[in-house]
């Protein structure tokens, strides 16, 4: 009578584990082999499939759209609690703004000449748009920096109003992101002149388009809910 399959299931996982571990009291001797650790595979023979990558890249994506959205739903909420301070009107240069929004805005164009440059797989071509993408980031940054020393050595710094402390968590949020974008952005030309255009370089730098194309479009949000509206009477 033949065993049944949780029997042999048994019996196989027994086998396994007397393969791993020596028995109790069993020491390995010097010429007694070494056990290789068993390395488990898909069907082709990778260690994971190819699309995995992007799959948790856009997960993170739309966990990042939460973390927006928090900060958005609570500038909402207190937009307009002054607390007898100034409001956005009395503080907002729009022209700087539209600045920094220009900035960020060519450097997604770059950004995509580098990837149509990585098509073509020509190297300098793309090393070259992705260092034009990180001085436009780098601009984009200091005129928002500028912004918040200014508005901090006029009195209007995060402590003083609800309104200035959603308005700074949420812009200097999204500042943080670029920074990460551009610190990103250096480590990925480091790696593509070292190695390469290489199957993994070109994920990553399809992965980080994403990124930078995300942040462009939270900052047109920021732009004009925050901005806009908030010279608005």
């Amino acid at each position: 009578m033949s065993p049944t399959p949780k029997r042999r299931a048994r019996k196989r996982w027994l086998l396994m584990s007397d393969i791993l571990a020596p028995a109790a009291g069993q020491h390995l001797g010097p010429a007694d082999p070494v056990v290789t650790p068993l390395v488990f595979y898909d069907a082709a023979g990778t260690h994971h499939p190819k699309n995995g990558t992007l799959l948790g890249f856009w997960l993170y994506l739309m966990s990042d759209c939460l973390v927006f959205a928090s900060l958005f739903a609570v500038y909402g909420v207190l937009g307009r609690s002054y607390a007898a301070g100034p409001s956005g009107a009395d503080l907002f240069d729009l022209p700087l703004v539209a600045m920094s929004t220009a900035m960020l805005l060519i450097s997604s164009i770059t950004y995509g000449f580098a990837m149509i440059a990585m098509q073509h797989r020509r190297m300098p071509a793309v090393l070259a748009w992705l260092a034009a993408t990180g001085l436009f980031g780098l601009a984009f940054l200091g005129l928002t920096l500028y912004e918040f020393q200014h508005l901090i050595h006029e009195g209007a710094g995060p402590q003083r109003s609800a309104f200035l402390s959603a308005f700074f968590a949420l812009v200097g949020t999204h500042a943080l992101h670029v920074l990460f974008g551009i610190v990103w952005l250096v480590t990925l030309m480091l790696q593509v002149g070292k190695y390469g255009l290489t199957v993994d370089n070109r994920r990553r730098l399809m992965c980080l388009s994403m990124f930078w194309h995300f942040l462009d479009v939270v900052w047109i949000a920021v732009f004009t809910f925050v901005y806009l509206m908030g010279v608005l009477p």
